[in-house]
């Protein structure tokens, strides 16, 4: 049985919780990070040195890196579902597992902790404004993609689509104005006929 470390409003936890229940794999949550603490204990360490969530134990293997464990967990339960067998198609859904982390978060991840996390006098609200402006060609660049695809890594739902939904998730309920993405829009209606999406990722954003 799969042990997996975290909270369920992180973003990243909610990345491996959702592919676990797509897979139907065993496991068992334990509350960590945030205000469960935890991250600072000798053991923690042992399983992730950098002290962050999530890790999944499978096992003697301690995995670390939400989109890591994703790829892991698709590659060994989901062959020829969640993990492409087509090493194109799987090229495609790693692409954008990595654009999601290294161009869509960055900005993302300002204003989240701008009008989420931080208390209302403490905001730079030009920080979050410029982050919230920057972010609008970034999502478009996704909607194109999808002109042409059902979802994210091709015709198929693949583990592709599992960090973006879980980020636009988190975009759609922030409090910013929002370009029109028709394209992207229909992809996440696709995403909300999944009951592991709605059970591990329509969840109020704090």
């Amino acid at each position: 049985m799969l042990k997996i470390w975290g909270r369920p409003n992180s973003i990243n936890v909610q990345k491996v919780m959702w592919t676990v229940a797509e897979l139907g794999i065993a496991h068992e949550r334990l509350d960590a990070g945030g205000a469960f603490g935890g991250l600072e204990t000798d053991a923690y360490t042992a399983l992730n040195p950098n002290r962050r969530i999530p890790v999944v134990e499978d096992g003697e293997l301690a995995l670390w890196e939400s989109n890591a464990i994703v790829r892991y967990l698709a590659a060994k339960y989901g062959s020829g579902t969640l993990w492409p067998e087509d090493p194109g198609l799987r090229s495609l859904a790693d692409r954008w597992m990595d654009w999601q982390v290294t161009t869509l978060l960055p900005q993302l991840h300002v204003i989240f902790w701008g009008l989420i996390r931080t208390p209302e006098p403490a905001r730079d609200n030009d920080k979050i404004a410029a982050a919230a402006e920057a972010i609008r060609p970034v999502w478009e660049l996704l909607d194109e993609h999808l002109r042409v695809r059902r979802f994210v890594g091709g015709p198929e739902f693949t583990m592709g689509d599992i960090p973006l939904g879980c980020a636009y998730w988190r975009y759609r309920n922030l409090p910013v104005e929002r370009p029109s993405l028709p394209r992207i829009e229909h992809w996440y209606s696709r995403l909300e006929e999944r009951p592991a999406y709605r059970q591990h990722v329509m969840l109020p954003v704090t």
